[in-house]
């Protein structure tokens, strides 16, 4: 499991981008769930994480593509491959993620 931060330290709405490989993108939604995906757009090299949260989706900062933070799935194009998932864990008040074994589609 990697470490990512305090609960109390990302606000609902909001993200923050792990330096893993690849880097991975956490999120908090403003219902309160925490979903963690790649962070880099399928379409173009973008970071996720500066995109804007909308529910369970996150729409890509570059050119508008959106995805699903449950599934990883496209939601609207131009991007055509999914973004993987990853686990998250809430333990002692820190989110954690257990990276996918899952290959990057």
């Amino acid at each position: 499991m990697i470490p990512v931060c305090p609960l109390r330290s990302l606000p609902r709405g909001e993200a923050v981008r792990l330096d893993a490989d690849p880097p991975i993108a956490v999120f908090h939604t403003e219902g309160g769930e925490i979903y963690a995906i790649d962070d880099t757009c399928t379409h173009q090299d973008a970071s996720l994480a500066d995109g804007w949260l909308e529910g369970c989706e996150v729409e890509c900062p570059l050119h508008a593509s959106r995805f699903d933070l449950r599934t990883g799935k496209v939601d609207a194009p131009p991007a055509k491959l999914p973004v993987r998932t990853h686990t998250v864990v809430v333990q002692d008040d820190t989110i954690y993620v257990v990276p996918s074994q899952e290959p990057q589609p």
